[in-house]
């Protein structure tokens, strides 16, 4: 979708050893309908498309936040982008930006990630600095769990039963379910009273993690885009190997969870996408700590 949608914009594209090469003397706007909508697609076209000559109009357009975000912070540098949060998006070409501060939203995958090892471990914490409205479905989720949640404008309290409750959960595009939290969901359900499903619609191959729960004693059933999870009484801990950014989280969670001492291997997956998470752990009480050269 990425490399079509550049051809569109008239682009010249060619794969030489490995690489791929893009050039051309100027972009010129187009109307782009994408199969799927995609997040990193619509950033690249939008990206693309504000030196454009003319204008461009993305359908399908993904909705998320982060879109949202950074149509704002290239309106502030004095880009012409209409529509973020919506399915169509149009942008009109300029001929430059200007410098600008802008801060960027909250991470929602950090906070409900932050959340779920709440729940998880049957805690309860005050999380500030984070957009209620911006995890709804993560928030929904946890309450079905079980779990109370309050919401203020920038904070969100949660205390979490001694045992959380079954769900269901399919990903989608936003306002959906977010893909990023299947993985989280998944470990923090290991445990909980009842059978859980999950159906992942939007990435393949995200159940790679799996193996390394049930090292540690997790209860997993895989059949094509579905996970099917019976909850066991405890986890114990085991040495785990990060796959990928999310399911290294999720194995955080587990090691939270489980009886006993839990080594994670391969942290650089996790690390890319949490910042200090270890010192915000052992500021909630958790006992966790990166060993040396991780």
């Amino acid at each position: 979708m990425h490399l079509e949608s550049f051809k569109k914009l008239g682009i010249n594209i060619t794969e030489e050893g490995g690489f791929i090469i893009c050039k051309c003397d100027k972009i010129i706007g187009a109307n782009i309908d994408l199969d799927f909508p995609s997040v990193g697609a619509t950033e690249n076209i939008i990206l693309a498309a504000v030196y454009a000559e003319g204008i461009t109009k993305i359908t399908n357009a993904a909705m998320e936040p982060e879109i949202v975000d950074l149509a704002n912070c290239l309106n502030k540098m004095g880009a012409k982008i209409e529509g973020a949060g919506t399915n169509v998006i149009k942008i009109t070409g300029v001929r430059k930006l200007k410098d600008i501060s802008y801060t960027i939203m909250p991470d929602r995958i950090e906070a409900g990630t932050l959340l779920c090892m709440v729940a998880s471990t049957g805690g309860r914490a005050r999380l500030n600095n984070v957009e209620p409205t911006h995890i709804s479905p993560i928030l929904n989720k946890l309450r079905e769990c079980g779990c109370n949640i309050e919401e203020e404008r920038s904070t969100i309290y949660i205390e979490a039963p001694k045992k959380l409750k079954a769900v269901d959960i399919k990903t989608m595009p936003y306002p959906g379910f977010p893909t990023d939290m299947q993985s989280v969901f998944a470990s923090m359900l290991t445990t909980a009273r009842g059978t859980s499903m999950i159906v992942e619609n939007i990435f393949e191959n995200r159940y790679r993690y799996i193996p390394e729960l049930k090292k540690m004693g997790a209860k997993v059933a895989i059949e094509g885009k579905t996970a099917v999870i019976t909850g066991v009484r405890k986890l114990s801990g085991s040495c785990v190997r990060s796959t990928d950014l999310r399911g290294g989280a999720a194995l955080i969670v587990a090691g939270l969870m489980a009886k006993g001492k839990t080594v994670v291997t391969d942290i650089q997956y996790i690390l890319r996408g949490y910042e200090n998470l270890d010192e915000k752990l052992v500021h909630l009480g958790a006992s966790i700590y990166k060993e040396e050269g991780e």
